[in-house]
């Protein structure tokens, strides 16, 4: 299976990093493909609204790295969305990814995927996650999507607060439940 995985963070080596490549070493043991972007390192613009795509089957008027991420997604069986939690909801970083798929969104309406999500948070409130796990299971119901598990990691703010926690044995165990 071919695993297109989009990462949020600005951090090489934070919270979410861990869990990505726990999954990623979980998804390969089992001889699935993992294709990653950290899209915090790559050169995306927020989607403009200016609706070229619909004038041009679905073509961004913008030329960015969303020209190689988009195929990649388009020829996947699954997309594993990773991200911290910032203010609630995804990183924005990840945010833009997903907004620039809008010209793409027939296409992806009609390629049935699977999908999972692994979130990071530093704090250890309940609720903290409800908008993020909302959006996602909203996402899932549009595209639509076939949910293979998340991972919420709570009250890891840190690189050291995650290692030694279940959460990476949990990103890793759902990577090769696959």
């Amino acid at each position: 299976m071919k695993i297109v995985m989009l990462t949020g963070s600005p951090h090489r080596q934070g919270t979410s990093a861990l869990l990505a490549d726990e999954f990623t070493a979980g998804a390969s043991s089992k001889g699935h493909t993992v294709v990653r972007f950290d899209t915090a390192f790559e050169d995306i613009g927020p989607c403009r609204a200016c609706y070229y795509c619909n004038e041009h089957n679905g073509e961004c008027i913008q030329q960015d790295a969303m020209q190689k991420i988009l195929p990649e997604i388009l020829s996947s069986d699954m997309l594993v969305l990773v991200t911290p939690l910032y203010y609630y909801n995804m990183s924005a970083q990840l945010k833009i990814v997903l907004d620039r798929m809008m010209p793409q969104r027939e296409a992806l309406r009609k390629h049935r995927m699977k999908t999972a999500m692994l979130v990071t948070c530093g704090s250890d409130t309940d609720w903290n996650m409800d908008a993020i796990t909302a959006q996602y299971d909203v996402l899932r119901r549009y595209l639509p999507w076939e949910d293979q598990g998340v991972v919420l990691a709570k009250h890891v703010f840190t690189r050291k607060d995650i290692e030694g926690t279940e959460y990476p044995a949990a990103a890793r165990a759902l990577g090769m439940s696959l």
